[in-house]
């Protein structure tokens, strides 16, 4: 008997998801394989090295509280798991177009942000494979998500998000693509072709996703690519608007809209820098509810409610508020009457003035809706919080004494306008800290993220509730298993 050998500790089986390209179905395909897998009674864990993201969420971290993205959250909720930072190591933030905030192991990382791309990639490779490296000691399974496409050659050289994934986690490999944007064959033959060979022989399966019409035109293709590759195609699955699963970046599609006719809509601006749209997946959900993403006071045209979703750098999508024209129709509509929700960065516009001492986010005038100031401090707050709404006036008044779960991530501090107060204009706190409206009820501005994600607050709102997140799992794990080769996910893993 080999007692060494019987010693070792065991290490996960690892499945990964890589994509011909960015939207090619690589979220909606890890999630659905988290569900599946911990449904055969497997402890199962997603990963993915690195994920750039607005959309974040708070989960457990060594120093307490920390961010992951959203996609990995979700996953980990449909795995049965515990959400925590060993499960997205490196988050990157874009901030603007060449600069993104850096986050490690759930915590703003100034050196590394300040670092370049191709420098960065090395110091960070030791904590990301040690994080995959832990999981695996963990789990049964773990669920990996690669990033864009792993045949970016100019890439290749600093990749620490696809193939050297793969490679450091021994991992069975599926290939997506979007055959709904046409050339799905020969996104899915260059992409094999450009890998190096050793790497091409990790891929067990293409799948094509987001497919409309008739299967049986798809012959001869499939049998073809397999005679090129080697590789079979083990499923092709139907497009499917209305899942359920929050897309990682948000959907601006209108066809994904709750059916049924309409008796509330609601708009929310899609500002450059906006983030944790995510959120708002719910709201597709209630009967009677159109949900329309808002870029120009036209699209404003018609909406009984308007939201300010949370940015990641809220002085400059200010900035473009103002540019498109936004800033007015949206003080018109509160002008008469109209609901205005703020969330987070939206709440900061909101008010009067935005301040900036340390080189955090940048100085700006407010929409001035609201009689506040919020000031730009370093250190960022990170933490999930439970609150319960005071007393509400107007537009909001149903959210009266409604208990609620949210998440906080933000760097500014808001407070009521000291001059204004002093002239008598004082708003509304019905949240210590955290949520404030004006006199007539119509504007509300709220530091919580997570409020339409909270059953609570949907049946105070809406008298209805949104499927649960864990039938959506099941859902999506159902879905895959009715279209995917018989025997494939478990071989897999065999």
């Amino acid at each position: 008997m080999n007692l060494q050998a019987e010693s070792l500790p065991q290490r996960a089986k690892c499945v990964m998801v890589l994509g011909t390209s960015s939207g090619a179905g690589k979220s909606w395909l890890a999630t659905a394989l988290c569900r599946h897998y911990a449904r055969q009674g497997l402890k199962v864990a997603p990963f993915k090295a690195q994920n750039m993201s607005n959309n974040a969420r708070v989960v457990a971290s060594p120093g307490g509280s920390g961010e992951i993205g959203s996609a990995q959250y979700f996953q980990a909720l449909a795995a049965r798991a515990e959400p925590e930072v060993r499960m997205n190591p490196l988050l990157l933030k874009p901030e603007a177009d060449t600069r993104s905030q850096v986050v490690m192991l759930g915590q703003v990382d100034a050196e590394l942000s300040a670092m370049p791309w191709r420098g960065r990639s090395e110091q960070v490779w030791p904590r990301i494979e040690q994080a995959l490296d832990d999981l695996r000691a963990d789990y049964d399974v773990v669920v990996i998500e690669g990033a864009g496409s792993p045949a970016e050659i100019n890439l290749m050289a600093s990749d620490i998000v696809n193939l050297r994934v793969a490679r450091a986690a021994e991992a069975r490999c599926l290939l997506v693509t979007d055959i709904d944007r046409g050339g799905a064959f020969a996104h899915l033959y260059g992409t094999w072709a450009l890998l190096p060979e050793a790497d091409r022989a990790r891929i067990d399966g293409f799948v094509l996703n987001k497919f409309r019409g008739d299967a049986t035109l798809l012959a001869p293709a499939p049998e073809q690519l397999e005679q090129l590759t080697g590789v079979p195609t083990i499923a092709t699955l139907p497009m499917w608007w209305q899942h359920g699963l929050p897309e990682e970046d948000g959907v601006f599609d209108d066809r994904s809209r709750s059916q049924g006719a309409v008796t509330r809509t609601v708009a929310v601006l899609a500002y450059p820098r906006l983030s944790n749209l995510d959120e708002f997946q719910p709201l597709k959900n209630i009967p009677g509810l159109r949900l329309v993403w808002a870029r120009s006071p036209a699209e404003l045209a018609g909406a009984d409610w308007i939201i300010l979703p949370g940015s990641k750098h809220t002085s400059s999508d200010l900035t473009w508020l103002r540019a498109q024209g936004l800033y007015r129709a949206i003080a018109d509509h509160a002008g008469q009457g109209g609901a205005v929700l703020g969330i987070c960065g939206g709440l900061q516009m909101l008010g009067e003035a935005l301040i900036d001492t340390h080189g955090i986010d940048g100085n700006a005038p407010g929409l001035g809706l609201l009689p506040l100031v919020t000031q730009f401090d370093p250190d960022k707050t990170v933490q999930r919080t439970q609150a319960c709404f005071g007393d509400l006036v107007g537009a909001w008044s149903a959210l009266s004494g409604v208990t609620l779960q949210g998440y906080e991530i933000h760097h500014g501090q808001t407070a009521q306008h000291p001059a204004m107060a002093a002239a008598g204009d004082v708003a509304r706190a019905v949240l210590p800290g955290l949520a404030w409206q004006n006199d007539r009820g119509n504007v509300l501005g709220c530091y919580l993220h997570g409020l339409f994600e909270d059953p609570a607050v949907l049946q105070a709102l809406f008298g209805a509730s949104a499927p649960t997140l864990d039938s959506v799992f099941d859902g999506l794990a159902d879905y895959l298993e009715r279209h995917i080769a018989p025997g494939v996910l478990d071989a897999l893993i065999a």
